[in-house]
């Protein structure tokens, strides 16, 4: 937006005039009156004429109504002008307030979000940045719920699992978040049913020269990974264990060099073990793929930990979701309230965030983890119903850097960050029985528990011949192995597979049904017959069998080769 080209309206006091209930209290000076006349008059939202209900005014309404939306829009102004008693305030009806949302549309808002969504850590603060880029990452949130109106429903679709459509459509939201402080550095959101990496190709013109881009297996395809490149910045992405890089050289740490999408990149593969005070364990297995090449400088133990920081996008998205959100359904029937609605959350949580790191600032060394969202979000809630802290103070001798929601954040830091982990279960299982509703092969305890040690072992490149890259189209998946010889991989084992192999290669120009096959593996039940029909198909569907029509297959008469484009 074009600041010298905006003619910005007076800051008007909140004492005695229309514009009094057109506040957020403290929050007001993160989002000042003057900016909100300026993104007004930029999306052509600003009044004719002055009325009892101005444009202003209801910027403000839709944020109040994001900061609290466990009421309604009745209740939601009363606290806008609880605390300017004495004022001859409008009393709205609902029908006006509904009417004023209208009247300031989408783009006000995505504006207002489009200017706050800056970083927000300094070079100095803790954990913001590793060596001198800012480490950022990407992901997508795909519970936001919306109410389940035929409008919603043509925009987002439901989405479908084996128990039936679910009871609320469901719109994905794509975000780049500074993983240092939190903040917001850009969002996008719509049907769940499009992929997250369109979603955050949207947003890639965002990446600069400056920042380290974090993010996990769904973002390491070819084509994405190459636009990343090309805007400048490192990434450190998560790849997934299907895909084989080449190896152009081994490395002193155990990672090694290899080419994908014409870029010379990085590959680190590593197990992660980590010990809790009860004795538990939990592992896995990480194949992270990089930028940075030069193992002197970055040791792949150092990258391998610093991926851990991706993970604070989730306490991002958890902190929006659940404790600005509460949990709850939005408010809009319509896909353009909904738009309005989404926005202005985003404005508020940006807003927060800009206060709480503001405020650990002004303590040097402190870490921005230690803030809390909680407290912060109430303590502008008070601000609001008490209308306290709109301006800030004229007075010399009367600066104020932090604010009353400052003081509250640092009155209720949180102790430092402990290293923990749990049982990763399903948050809307089929089962009140928690335990059905876990990983089977997940033996974490279900509690929170203390790590006592985190053990980073990087695996060097397997020996043999040279693994040559594969060529991807883009949103293509590379094709998973399918022969021993070629990728290192066993063919299926077991009695059942030896068996249907020795049966099909007595005649393998021969096609036999599936039934017979079952029959002769002694297979009977409708349930076990299905499981078997299930496995043919995966066998087809991997190179080990020929589906000649639907039900009745053959051995191939070579093995298959790995046709990855």
């Amino acid at each position: 937006m074009d600041r010298s080209a905006v003619t910005y309206r007076p800051a008007l006091s909140v004492e005695g005039d229309v514009f009094a209930p057109g506040h957020l209290g403290e929050l007001t000076q993160v989002v000042p009156f003057e900016l909100v006349d300026a993104v007004l008059e930029e999306a052509g939202r600003t009044e004719r004429r002055l009325r009892i209900l101005p444009s202003r005014v209801g910027v403000y309404f839709v944020l109040a109504l994001g900061l609290f939306g466990h009421v309604g829009a009745g209740l939601v102004w009363q606290k806008l002008t609880h605390g300017l008693s004495g004022l001859a305030v409008p009393v709205p009806s609902e029908k006006a307030l509904r009417d004023l949302r209208r009247r300031i549309g989408v783009a006000p808002l995505k504006e207002l979000f489009e200017t706050l969504a800056v970083p927000l850590a300094q070079p100095s603060t803790p954990g913001a940045r590793y060596r001198r880029w800012r480490t950022v990452a990407f992901d997508g949130c795909g519970s936001l719920k919306v109410p389940d109106h035929e409008r919603n429903r043509n925009w987002l679709g439901k989405l479908k699992s084996r128990l039936g459509p679910a009871g609320y459509p469901t719109m994905m939201l794509m975000a780049l978040v500074e993983t240092g402080t939190r903040g917001v550095l850009g969002a996008v959101f719509g049907p769940p049913q499009t992929s997250e990496t369109v979603y955050a190709a949207r947003l890639l013109h965002l990446l600069d020269r400056d920042m380290l881009l974090m993010a996990d297996r769904g973002f390491d395809s070819n084509y994405f990974l190459e636009a990343v490149a090309a805007t400048g910045s490192q990434f450190l992405t998560r790849c997934r264990s299907y895909r084989r890089p080449s190896v152009l050289a081994a490395l002193d740490d155990g990672s090694y060099l290899t080419q994908i999408a014409g870029l010379r990149l990085r590959v680190i593969e590593a197990e992660v073990r980590a010990v809790g005070a009860d004795g538990s364990t939990a592992a896995d297995r990480y194949r992270l793929i990089t930028t940075l090449t030069d193992h002197r400088t970055d040791p792949a133990t150092a990258l391998v930990r610093l991926y851990h920081e991706r993970w604070e996008i989730e306490s991002a998205f958890l902190a929006l979701r659940y404790t600005l959100l509460r949990g709850r359904v939005l408010r809009s029937k319509d896909p353009l309230g909904i738009e309005q609605e989404v926005w202005a959350l985003l404005v508020l949580y940006q807003a927060i965030r800009y206060t709480m790191v503001t405020a650990v600032e002004t303590r040097p060394g402190v870490d921005p983890d230690r803030a809390s969202f909680t407290v912060a979000l109430e303590a502008a809630r008070n601000t609001v119903t008490t209308a306290t802290g709109v301006l800030a103070s004229a007075a010399k001798d009367e600066v104020d850097l932090v604010g009353r929601i400052g003081r509250a954040v640092l009155a209720g830091l949180l102790p430092a960050r402990r290293a923990r982990f749990s049982a990763r279960v399903v948050k809307a299982g089929t089962s009140r029985y928690h335990t059905w509703n876990r990983r089977p092969d997940d033996n974490r305890p279900l509690t929170s528990t203390n790590i006592t040690t985190v053990e980073v072992t990087v695996h060097e490149p397997p020996p043999g011949p040279e693994r040559k890259p594969q060529a991807l189209a883009p949103g293509q998946r590379p094709a998973r192995p399918r022969s021993p010889d070629q990728a290192g991989h066993t063919a299926p084992t077991g009695t059942r597979w030896q068996t249907v192999q020795t049966i099909l290669q007595q005649a393998p120009e021969h096609a036999r049904r599936a039934e017979d096959l079952a029959a002769a593996l002694g297979i009977t039940g409708k349930k076990k017959l299905h499981s078997f029909y299930v496995q043919m198909s995966a066998w087809a569907s991997r190179g080990r069998l020929v589906k000649v029509v639907p039900g009745i297959y053959r051995i191939p008469p070579q093995p298959a080769m790995d046709t990855a484009p």
